[in-house]
């Protein structure tokens, strides 16, 4: 038993130290060569191994993690970060914050748009007479 332990697949763990919502999420993100090991794709079911240094490609962005010590149930974030080093390059980071800057929230600005419902009563005023 205590060998098996030992044994963890890079999908359950992504998804233990909560870089993907889901374990599904994250076996299809190395199924479609978003996870790699040394510059090759993994499958889900690699074993991962204290040491290893992953490339992960999520929605959000690119991580570069090295795996500090083995986690297989997902716990909250302030535990799961101790159990992965974040070695993702300043201007990956420096990417991430130029894009969240420069994003649309996709609301619309005060009194441009759908009319108030003062300026609908006038309109209504204006094209019954």
């Amino acid at each position: 038993m205590g060998s098996e332990k030992e044994k963890l697949r890079i999908d359950k763990y992504l998804w233990a130290i909560r870089l993907f919502k889901t374990r599904a999420l994250a076996a299809a993100a190395c199924d479609a060569g978003k996870v790699k090991l040394h510059d090759m794709p993994v499958k889900p079911s690699k074993t991962v191994s204290v040491g290893d240094e992953y490339h992960v490609k999520t929605e959000a962005r690119r991580w570069r993690v090295q795996v500090t010590a083995l986690l297989h149930n997902r716990v909250a974030y302030s535990e799961a970060i101790k159990y992965y080093t974040d070695i993702t390059p300043p201007e990956e980071l420096e990417r991430i914050e130029f894009q969240a800057a420069s994003f649309h929230t996709g609301k619309r600005l005060s009194k441009i748009g759908r009319p108030t419902k003062k300026q609908r009563r006038e309109l209504g005023d204006f094209f019954d007479e």
